[in-house]
């Protein structure tokens, strides 16, 4: 991470997007037909801070949110993780934004969600009111796609802060296609494509690249996006191959797959942001390519075998534990309810 945040750093991730909360049914089926709903939170980089801050580091979230109780809710929630919340701002005259959603996959077709966000408080960030004192006193920026998609003066924003500019923090971009979101329909996919070849660490699923580019494989993937030094490619069951290069080896890249490990799924939510919160973990503490990806999949295995969103990571000790484990060992495990609170690697460990 050399050559990045020459300026001070006050945080080691500052996650800039859009929170909400989230209401989760009390039972499967359709939202027509779900009696209650617990409340919750839900935002890709608030879940990526909470994750990091969980971990140890020094998170912040900059975000904007209603002058209202669920306004309150999320900021009271998210600082219990250990987050820095100093820098959201308060809308007074938008609502914060909420959603509701079904038990089921988001990758099947049962699964509903209905958001209520449109003009929400986040969706009036922008260049002209976003604290860049706390965006850019950080290690590493983190962005996703999501928040291009809520606004021009979103993507306006993201287009400033993605923009070269000396001692610049690592810049860290989940591509995160949400085709609904984008109600101009056709434009997402080329404003996204364009904010990741601007940043230096990107993350994109193998299957979000095909829909949002027509792009197959991750060889492909890395012939659309040359320019950041780390390009994670999300490969599903298959695990992840990233591309990584750093100064003085030229274009060449290293390139280094990791299975993902196996996981008896509660739900299927949240894994994405764990994972990227996992890598970044990694990443900030200079550990090995490999060791990262493998942080990114021990993360999202904490977060795929609880119902919600967020969880506890497993200590720093056991992660390292698990992370080294030689390949054998490594495809061998396989993680469940509880895992995380094992004392030792060989609790988790099941033959398949």
């Amino acid at each position: 991470m050399s050559g990045h945040a020459a300026r001070t750093a006050t945080a080691d991730v500052v996650c800039l997007g859009e929170s909400m909360v989230t209401f989760l049914p009390s039972q499967p089926g359709r939202l027509a037909d779900v009696p209650s709903f617990s409340r919750g939170i839900g935002g890709a980089e608030s879940n990526v801070a909470c994750a990091l801050a969980a971990a140890g580091h020094r998170a912040k979230w900059v975000g904007r949110v209603g002058a209202d109780g669920f306004g309150d809710h999320l900021v009271d929630t998210i600082t219990a993780y250990g987050v820095d919340t100093s820098a959201v701002r308060r809308d007074p005259d938008r609502p914060t934004g909420i959603y509701f959603r079904t038990a089921t996959d988001r990758a099947t077709d049962t699964h509903e969600v209905a958001y209520y966000r449109a003009g929400s408080a986040a969706s009036a960030m922008s260049p002209r009111n976003a604290p860049y004192e706390d965006l850019l006193a950080t290690r590493v920026l983190h962005l996703s796609g999501i928040t291009a998609a809520l606004s021009a003066d979103c993507l306006a924003l993201l287009h400033d802060l993605t923009a070269p500019r000396d001692g610049r923090p690592l810049l860290s971009f989940d591509v995160n296609h949400r085709p609904g979101l984008w109600r101009d329909g056709g434009t997402g996919p080329d404003v996204l494509l364009a904010l990741a070849r601007r940043c230096d660490l990107v993350f994109v699923g193998e299957d979000e690249a095909e829909e949002a580019w027509d792009v197959h494989g991750a060889e492909a993937i890395r012939a659309a996006l040359p320019e950041p030094d780390v390009l994670v490619v999300k490969r599903g069951a298959d695990g992840v191959t990233v591309y990584s290069r750093t100064a003085g080896d030229g274009a060449q890249d290293t390139v280094t797959t990791v299975p993902s490990l196996h996981v008896d799924v509660v739900a299927a939510v949240g894994a994405g942001d764990a994972f990227a919160a996992g890598f970044l973990s990694a990443t900030l503490r200079d550990l090995p390519v490999r060791d990262r990806a493998r942080h990114g999949h021990l993360m999202a295995a904490a977060v795929l075998t609880v119902p919600g969103d967020l969880t506890g990571p497993p200590s720093r000790a056991h992660a390292d534990r698990l992370a080294a484990l030689d390949d054998d060992a490594w495809g061998t495990l396989r993680l469940g309810p509880g895992w995380t609170a094992a004392a030792g690697a060989n609790e988790e460990v099941r033959v398949r």
